[in-house]
């Protein structure tokens, strides 16, 4: 049996799926909650931490505080992400925890969900198969009340969207993501396919600038100033030692050698864009589903900040890529059993936690089946892509 045949169970319909998602969403929110207090080093928060930085985040832009340094009395950790962030996190604020992390959790799931749904290049079979061997890593960020299932949401959006020649959505989409998190605006890369660059171009000055001044009736001139600036120091200043989840831990744990981050994000660049250079397999579909899914990989695991809930966002796209295809080598499909048994699986407790431990850790390998798909992937669109074959009716 196909490894796509154990995804795609015909007694379960893709609005079960949703229902299934959505019902993950409030779990993952109740379970948060009812876990209660959390004990940290300096001092006790909750364990929905992640959520409460997004949510005070919006009070500190309306009291007119800097975004960017400790509130030591309302959370942990920093707030990183843009001052446009913190203000349409007004949705979700006001209400009362238990419903605004639930609320905040089911926008972060149906994303997905809606943007798999309205693939249309997938077969139905397809989108079930997508869903279903993501949903354990959608889970994992869902419990940590991340932003990367909405990430990976906004990047499927943009990649629907640029397929369909709807470059206002396309472009907004992609601009959310780098207002969430800045290594959004790598998906800019994959409006190389795509006719009428000077709509794009048009369209994400339009949008640029709507996102970048959107807080400014809030806030004033000088304070949003202000805030671009401290935020711009933040991110300037956040090179932690660690090396993450990332080709960067990889390296370190099982060669040790540590080349110069920014030595490895270059060279990792240029892998990355060769494939590019291919300009007459610009038209197949095949090779651009397999850039974006290279993409959505490159953006997570050259991040040296990479953590677990991050990878959402490169499995969405490697099942997007994996399940479209009629038949996958077997190398691919192993390396995809890999993805769904290390890279999902590791962080629960159906994974031995003394294997994850003492192995699973150390070595990186929630990150590595990664590693190694997304080499494959290069390959495959450099050597391969003509060869692909690519389902067209149901699964």
């Amino acid at each position: 049996m196909e490894l796509r045949q154990y995804f795609s169970l015909s007694r379960i319909s893709l609005a079960a799926v949703g229902w299934l998602y959505a019902l993950l969403a409030v779990f993952a929110a109740v379970q948060a909650i009812l876990l209660g207090e959390n004990p940290v080093e300096n001092g006790i928060y909750t364990h929905y931490n992640n959520y409460v930085i997004f949510k005070y985040s919006f009070f500190h832009l309306l009291e007119g505080k800097d975004l960017y340094v400790f509130h030591p009395n309302d959370h942990f950790d920093l707030y990183k992400y843009s001052p446009t962030f913190a203000l349409l996190f007004g949705v979700f604020a006001p209400f009362p925890d238990v419903i605004g992390l639930s609320l905040w959790n089911l926008a972060n799931a149906m994303a997905i969900y809606w943007g798999i749904r309205r693939a249309d290049f997938l077969s139905e079979g397809a989108q079930k198969s997508v869903l279903l061997f993501a949903v354990i890593e959608m889970l994992t960020s869902l419990q940590n009340s991340q932003s990367n299932a909405l990430i990976a949401g906004l990047f499927i959006w943009a990649f629907i969207w640029l397929e369909k020649r709807q470059y206002a959505w396309a472009t907004l989409a992609i601009l959310l993501t780098g207002f969430i998190k800045i290594f959004g605006v790598a998906l800019f890369a994959i409006c190389i396919f795509y006719p009428q660059k000077w709509k794009i171009i048009l369209y994400s000055l339009f949008w640029g600038i709507v996102l970048l001044l959107l807080p400014l009736p809030f806030t004033g001139w000088e304070y949003l100033l202000s805030l671009y600036k401290s935020w711009w120091e933040l991110l300037k200043n956040d090179h932690s030692i660690s090396y993450g989840l990332s080709v960067m831990g990889w390296l370190a744990s099982w060669f040790h050698w540590e080349p110069p981050k920014n030595t490895v994000v270059l060279a990792g660049l240029a892998i990355l864009l060769l494939p590019l250079l291919r300009i007459r397999a610009y038209k197949e579909l095949p090779f651009r589903l397999a850039f974006f899914a290279s993409l959505l990989c490159w953006v997570v695991i050259f991040n040296h900040k990479a953590e677990s809930p991050t990878f959402i966002i490169p499995v969405a796209g490697l099942a997007m890529w994996y399940f479209r295809q009629e038949k996958a080598p077997l190398v691919i499909t192993a390396l995809m059993v890999a993805v769904f048994v290390l890279t999902s699986l590791s962080p629960t407790d159906l994974f031995p936690r003394s294997l994850r431990d003492e192995v699973v850790i150390p070595y990186v390998l929630k990150a590595a089946p990664c590693i190694f798909l997304w080499i494959a992937l290069q390959w495959e669109m450099r050597f391969r892509i003509s060869d692909f074959r690519f389902r067209i009716g149901d699964s």
